[in-house]
């Protein structure tokens, strides 16, 4: 009886040495790496903007204003700002739709839209309310960056601390360390509640800062168009070593266990070791102050995916 009780227990031993052996080596990842926050670069300014009632519609406007320190100016901000510091500032859209009535009645001296702000109807019922309204350029690269920041500052008659704030953004950007080796990357734009599923090619945004850390955009590599129907054909011959998704676009696809079950998904390499990282939706292609700590801890989460 000993004898056997022996054998069994040596049995049980080598069954579990091997399965936490095997565990340790696994490189496979149990859920994808989340970057769900960046800190802002800011600046300290004693320049006095002339604007004092502003409602910041523009992607990152609202951001870029509080950097340079004039978050006492804002009045009202779009749905996609999502800084911590402006959670007291009134979010004056539904989704991503203005909302005249709303900002009519905060008496704004200036609205600062980008090419993105709609309805146009909307933007009519503020110009007939002689509102000022301002389109700044959108930003889809780091080169584009200046250009943004710039415009938004000269919006609120700040034009000294749009220079200063670019100028540390850029200081920032030049410390962001590359990841070692070129991984392979896809940035996958999902919702599945609407069936939609593309892959990020050249102009997507996320394809500037994939390049920024060193690693390689295979989808903008391979594709013209910014955004491109994902088909199973195309997902595994582009083989991503790592997959780049917004949060909320994972979530609508059943996290990371869904995502690996859509078609050529589980083909990839990216798919086999469940490589992904979700990064927050309003922060992934905001391109404002916050950029730069992004960069930093995208670059981490990629050596980690790589490790």
């Amino acid at each position: 009886m000993r004898k056997e009780r022996s054998v069994i227990t040596l049995g049980v031993l080598i069954i579990t040495s091997v399965a936490l052996l095997l565990t340790g080596c696994s490189k496979v990842q149990s859920k994808a790496i989340e970057i769900s926050s960046a800190q802002v670069t800011t600046i300290e300014s004693s320049e006095s903007p002339v604007a004092q009632k502003v409602v910041a519609l523009a992607n990152g406007a609202g951001e870029i204003i509080s950097a340079m320190g004039y978050k006492s100016i804002l009045i009202g901000r779009d749905i996609a700002s999502t800084d911590a510091d402006l959670r007291k500032v009134p979010v004056v859209t539904s989704g991503h739709q203005v909302i005249a009535e709303k900002i009519i009645a905060l008496t704004p001296d200036l609205v600062i839209i980008d090419k993105s702000t709609g309805p146009q109807s909307a933007l009519d019922a503020l110009a007939v309310a002689g509102i000022r309204v301002v389109k700044t350029p959108e930003a889809w690269t780091l080169s584009d960056l200046p250009a943004k920041v710039g415009a938004v500052a000269d919006a609120i008659g700040a034009p000294a601390s749009g220079t200063a704030l670019s100028a540390a953004m850029n200081s920032s950007l030049a410390k962001i360390g590359a990841a070692k080796g070129k991984s392979r990357v896809v940035f996958l734009y999902l919702r599945g509640g609407s069936s939609i599923y593309l892959i990020g090619g050249k102009g997507s945004g996320a394809d500037s800062l994939i390049t920024a850390i060193g690693a390689q955009d295979v989808g903008a590599a391979t594709l013209a168009n910014p955004f491109n129907a994902m088909t199973s054909e195309l997902i595994a011959s582009l083989n991503p070593d790592v997959i780049l998704v917004m949060s909320k676009g994972l979530q609508s696809v059943g996290g990371l266990k869904g995502l690996v079950e859509l078609p050529g998904i589980a083909q990839t390499d990216a798919g086999k070791n469940k490589r992904v990282i979700a990064v927050d939706d309003s922060l992934l292609l905001s391109f404002g102050p916050r950029t730069p700590d992004l960069l930093i801890k995208l670059s981490a989460a990629m050596a980690k995916a790589m490790k």
